[in-house]
């Protein structure tokens, strides 16, 4: 039962990993590509990460906690880390697509 778990987790990993990086890939501005390295490669990252602490801690005799240690700095790091990327680019005014924008309230 535990290796479905863990080929789910490393599935739904890769999957969340490779959407990620269509995103960044596909999306037309800055603002929008920002979605796909934070949100879905985050989750993919973390899956797969949790899949392994996983698989260690259950060959090991304790824990693993390299993994977990990972998978929390990682949930840490990135949003806090694509905030300051959109705060920079609002700051030196990066262009942006009419989807975009936000209709001036007047």
């Amino acid at each position: 039962m535990v290796e479905w778990i863990l080929a789910l987790l490393i599935l739904l990993g890769a999957f969340f990993t490779l959407v990620g990086s269509i995103g960044l890939l596909k999306l037309p501005d800055f603002y929008m590509r920002l979605h796909g390295p934070t949100k879905a490669s985050t989750l993919g990252v973390g899956a797969i990460l949790i899949a392994s602490a996983l698989h260690f801690s259950r060959n090991a005799e304790g824990v693993s906690l390299h993994e977990i240690l990972i998978t929390l700095f990682l949930f840490i790091t990135a949003p806090v880390s694509a905030h300051l990327m959109a705060k920079a680019a609002i700051h030196i005014k990066v262009k942006q697509v009419d989807r975009t924008r936000q209709p001036d309230s007047k």
